[in-house]
């Protein structure tokens, strides 16, 4: 039972007794006022009881609440290592990725160097065998065009001559 209620009910018992007249004493129900009281004596150690579970509930929940938060703390930390971790492997991958295109970029540079040195040294070549080439057709252009006139000037003379 509720120990306020039984405080009213102590109350009302005193407000609705007799009171001696020319004085400041009244006159009670003796029996009412020791039910009363026995219910107060009985129902005390009750609401003491019931606080006294409201502070443990209130501790318990107190408790959960402060492992719940350490747990999400925990969470969030590991979180954001992750995201710094996440972030450094990212960062390191594109640092990786720029150093192999930056020597892809001077691989295809000494290539393409080393492919015009090759063309210059294989068009050197053929200008060379094209120069040995003509000065053979050069020369023998000269050697027919020598015999043909040689074979005119001797068809020339035996004709005047014959």
């Amino acid at each position: 039972m509720d120990i306020q209620h039984l405080v009213d009910r102590l109350e009302q018992a005193l407000n609705e007794s007799t009171r001696v007249p020319l004085s400041a004493y009244i006159l009670v129900n003796e029996e009412k006022v020791y039910s009363l009281l026995d219910q107060m004596r009985v129902a005390v150690p009750e609401e003491i009881k019931r606080a006294n579970r409201i502070e443990a509930e209130k501790e318990r929940i107190l408790a959960q609440a402060k492992e719940e938060a350490e747990r999400i703390r925990e969470l969030s930390r590991q979180e954001a290592n992750e995201l710094v971790k996440r972030d450094a492997i990212v960062n390191a991958a594109q640092h990786r990725a720029e150093n192999i295109v930056e020597r892809a970029r001077r691989d295809a540079e000494a290539l393409r160097q080393d492919a015009d040195v090759y063309i210059v040294e294989v068009l050197n070549k053929l200008q060379e065998d094209l120069e040995r080439t003509l000065t053979v057709v050069h020369n023998g252009l000269a050697k027919v065009q020598a015999e043909q006139q040689a074979a005119r000037q001797a068809v020339g003379e035996a004709e005047y001559n014959g």
